[in-house]
């Protein structure tokens, strides 16, 4: 049996220019249309065009050279007439396919009204909203089905009528003269834009369209763990149909308010706590005021600025996964900037006892000889 370059009248390492014009010019000859009852004349059409359809394609033409048919297998018209990817795509090409190399247009889909428009919203959280969720109101104008004709576009009393053109297909078929001969190609009727259905007497409220522009407000239930530049997706809450078509989907991007004390480091929270350099130097406890309550925090003596302590498991819920992040706390020593006479002596004789060179500035020293005359 002949192999695929072989069929299609080409040398191994034709371009795909020229497989393509081989391809057609076999296709050409080999036409069940030009051929009519001659079975051989089919075969031999279905055996080029999965040759065309291996070689065009760059990897399985690299799986073919190297391994020969068996390596593209049912890679190559493996699916059947009408299948995804098989020779009915090629097919494609004599009654109208999009992405034959003959061009042409798509089959098309089935008659109805389209599909209404997708929108977006933002929905503005507080930091406590996003970290626990909650349910939260979005308002929006949209379009949805008119009321008076319920969606039709139809005048009151009336109905849609089946389009004569397409005859309620939404579509057309038109018989074009080709290389091949004659070809048949499908577009959208124009004169129901494709949706099978026209209408004789249309709605005043709506003028046909069978939809209004209004307002409308959705509560959204947003999960635990969102934060800003999240996005939900609602089905079907989009902008409605024309004529009673499918509604779009609502996309709602998140944005989450600041915290006075607390942010977000992925799934952590975390906050700064303000010691003094005694509480640091000592040891002290604090009552912490969490997102879950208040937390009792120990510093041990001898704490230096910027260690962390974690409260496991109090942290921003995990948006896709199981558990909580976690709490840290950051301690930053606060070095005082103002000092009084008597303080900025007891720093200097802590300094002294601990052999500590400071300097002694001389507003400090007027200061004790105007204290001692005073």
């Amino acid at each position: 049996m002949a192999d695929f370059y072989e069929r299609l009248g080409v040398s191994r390492g034709a371009s795909p220019d020229d497989l393509k014009k081989a391809y057609r010019r076999k296709a050409r000859e080999l036409h069940p249309d030009a051929n009519p009852g001659d079975a051989a004349a089919e075969a031999e059409f279905k055996e080029v065009a999965r040759a065309y359809e291996t070689l065009s394609d760059p990897d399985l033409r690299a799986r073919y050279d190297r391994y020969g048919e068996e390596g593209v297998g049912a890679g190559a018209g493996g699916a059947g007439f009408g299948g995804s990817g098989g020779l009915g795509d090629l097919f494609d090409a004599f009654f109208g396919g999009g992405n034959s190399p003959f061009g042409g247009g798509g089959r098309g889909g089935p008659a109805g009204p389209p599909r209404g428009q997708d929108l977006e919203v933002v929905a503005d959280l507080t930091f406590v909203q996003a970290v626990f969720g909650a349910t939260v109101p979005v308002t929006l104008r949209t379009a949805a089905a008119c009321t008076d004709c319920g969606g039709t576009g139809a005048g009151q009393g009336t109905q849609p009528v089946t389009c004569s053109d397409c005859n309620g297909r939404g579509q057309v078929q038109r018989v074009r003269q080709s290389l091949l001969g004659q070809m048949m190609t499908t577009s959208p009727c124009s004169r129901c834009s494709g949706t099978g259905q026209v209408i004789v007497t249309p709605c005043p409220t709506c003028s046909g369209d069978g939809r209004t522009v209004m307002e409308k407000t959705y509560q959204v239930d947003v999960p635990a763990g969102v934060d800003t530049g999240s996005t939900l997706r609602l089905t079907g809450r989009g902008a409605a149909g024309p004529r009673g078509g499918p509604s779009g989907d609502l996309y709602v991007h998140i944005r989450a308010a600041a915290h006075d004390a607390y942010r977000r480091e992925d799934n952590d929270l975390v906050t700064d706590l303000p010691v003094s350099i005694a509480q640091a130097a000592l040891g002290t406890r604090f009552t912490l005021e969490t997102l879950d309550g208040d937390e009792e925090l120990e510093v041990p003596p001898g704490t230096q600025p910027g260690r962390e302590f974690v409260l496991r498991g109090r942290g921003v819920p995990r948006l896709q996964g199981r558990g909580r992040g976690d709490l840290r706390v950051r301690v930053e020593v606060e070095v005082p900037t103002k000092l009084t006479d008597d303080e900025a002596e007891l720093l200097r004789l802590f300094a002294v006892s601990r052999g500590e060179h400071v300097e002694v500035h001389e507003k400090g020293l007027f200061s004790r000889i105007k204290s001692a005359f005073s």
